[in-house]
């Protein structure tokens, strides 16, 4: 698992430039599936098929990742950028970034008189060059990029960018490995453009309608110095959400991951977020409503080039997704 996690996280996939993460999972997923197809927003869709009747039943993790984008090049070829998702000022300063064709670039900014002052029109990338049609020989205007940063394990914890949320899609595919047999009708749906506003998987529920539907997805962590109070914490297990800024999980869908997790003796925590949502948020809004919950691997650090989470509640996770679904449902 941690050679697909390592794959996944340090390839180059932005929101919507998710080309090389959605070839790679749609390698990996052809074989653990009966069908695998990308459509027209992007999204990655894989299907394990039920009997007739089953019940349709749509996870979703997103492969997209936060970036910036290339906005103006001056005379001297420091690149101007703004954002593609929630990126803050304040994570960026000297961090790398690299381009699809492997341009890597630094951030810079100008002279502040305070540090409280910084914003994105302050800043700069330095990709090495001295002149506007040198850049322009490497980058052009329009080009995003995303953090520059391999992954790194200490013990039980795995360190890297864009684990928000290459680690979801990670659980979706050893579901798909573990998946012995299901009543239901699968799909796993590997969405697009979830960071600037849950687009691939408002699309992706309208095609499939399913019946069910599980977003996963990594959350915030309480645990630690000073931290915003939550009651959510690294190693503890994996966490079934109560709420967000963009769904309140439907009680039938939320009660069956707790009482599975309680029969399987699979440790989990409750999340309740106050900030933030997931593609769940959209799903559960499509056609004429979805029930619909989401499962959420904590995680240290989430917008920032070293995101943190436990293997242990990645473990969790996928143990508490496969029991669902080899169960019946509601």
């Amino acid at each position: 698992m941690k050679d697909t996690i390592k794959q996944l996280v340090e390839a180059y996939g932005p929101s919507g430039s998710e080309e090389q993460v959605a070839q790679l999972l749609t390698n990996i997923m052809e074989e653990l599936v009966d069908e695998v197809y990308t459509d027209e927003l992007g999204n990655v869709v894989a299907v394990k098929k039920g009997n007739s009747g089953a019940k349709k039943v749509m996870l979703a993790a997103h492969m997209d990742e936060i970036g910036v984008i290339v906005t103006d090049i001056d005379e001297k070829g420091f690149l101007r950028f703004s954002n593609i998702g929630g990126v803050s000022p304040h994570t960026l300063i000297g961090q790398r970034v690299r381009f699809a064709n492997g341009t890597i670039g630094i951030f810079g900014f100008e002279n502040l008189e305070h540090i409280k002052d910084l914003n994105f029109r302050k800043m700069f990338i330095d990709i090495g060059v001295s002149s506007r049609e040198e850049a322009m020989g490497k980058v052009n205007i329009g080009d995003a990029a995303v953090y520059h940063r391999e992954l790194c394990q200490e013990g039980t914890r795995l360190i890297a960018k864009s684990l928000d949320n290459r680690i979801s899609c990670t659980v979706l595919i050893e579901v798909a490995k573990r998946l012995k047999a299901s009543p239901h009708e699968i799909y796993l749906v590997f969405t697009s453009q979830e960071e600037v506003g849950l687009r691939g998987a408002r699309t992706a529920a309208y095609a499939l309608d399913p019946d069910y539907g599980i977003a996963v997805d990594v959350t915030g962590t309480g645990d630690t110095p000073e931290a915003r109070r939550m009651a959510v914490s690294l190693g503890k297990g994996t966490a079934i959400k109560v709420k967000d800024m963009s769904v309140i999980s439907h009680p039938t869908v939320r009660n069956l991951l707790v009482n599975t997790a309680e029969a399987q003796g699979i440790p989990y925590q409750m999340e309740v977020l106050d900030w933030g949502g997931t593609d769940a948020g959209a799903i559960h809004l499509t056609r004429s409503g979805v029930p619909t919950g989401a499962v959420s691997i904590p995680c240290r650090y989430v917008h920032t080039p070293s995101e943190m989470v436990d293997i242990n509640d990645v473990e969790h996770s996928i143990q508490l997704l496969v029991a669902v679904l080899e169960g019946p449902l509601p």
